[in-house]
């Protein structure tokens, strides 16, 4: 009878090796110093802004008067933000007082988009933590989310001048970020001549 040879050592620790060197290599790309893990690869990016026709939200108000909703023409000629939000979405809250700080600034656009929300839970949300947003418009069925190419709540879009998406970030805008990113891309856009 033959006898079975025996299978050598470093062939039944190969697929462990191969396996640590993929998760090493995976962990100091997610951990690289300066990578901004919030700013996801967008088909978005470089293209015109959706042109969407959406309702203003019923009753939002702020300290210009009646919010009105989004046009086509609402990025024609102006740095916009745009933040997806919800009521129910506390990372939304988390952010908030960011979203407030970029709608100070009367060199910019803020447009909300109201993600999945109902009206009544909407405008206590800004009622409650102000209402920074120049224009207002209402994705009941998300389907305005899906033309934005959105993962989830918050997203945050910023588009140039000339109507074009140059700047997604996915998740909560954090002070740090606001202050670090965020603020020099709308600076730097500011700056150059549309």
């Amino acid at each position: 009878m033959a006898k079975k040879k025996a299978t050598p050592l470093w062939i039944s620790v190969l697929p462990l090796f191969v396996f640590l060197g993929i998760a090493g290599v995976s962990y100091s790309l997610l951990t690289q110093e300066g990578r901004d893990v919030s700013a996801l690869p967008s088909a978005l990016l470089d293209v015109p802004a959706p042109k969407l026709q959406l309702p203003s939200l019923d009753g939002a108000t702020n300290a210009s008067g009646v919010v009105p909703g989004i046009t086509p023409d609402s990025f024609d000629g102006r740095l916009s933000i745009v933040n997806i939000f919800a009521s129910w979405c506390i990372p939304c809250r988390e952010e908030h007082p960011q979203i407030v700080k970029l709608g100070a600034d009367k060199r910019i656009q803020l447009i909300g988009l109201n993600h999945r929300d109902s009206a009544k839970n909407a405008r206590a949300f800004l009622q409650e933590l102000g209402n920074p947003y120049d224009l207002i418009g209402v994705d009941r069925n998300g389907r305005a989310s899906i033309e934005w190419g959105v993962y989830g709540v918050p997203e945050t879009f910023l588009v140039n001048q000339n109507g074009i998406v140059f700047y997604k970030h996915v998740g909560p805008i954090s002070p740090e970020q606001l202050e670090k990113i965020i603020l020099p891309l709308i600076e730097q856009q500011l700056s150059e001549p549309s």
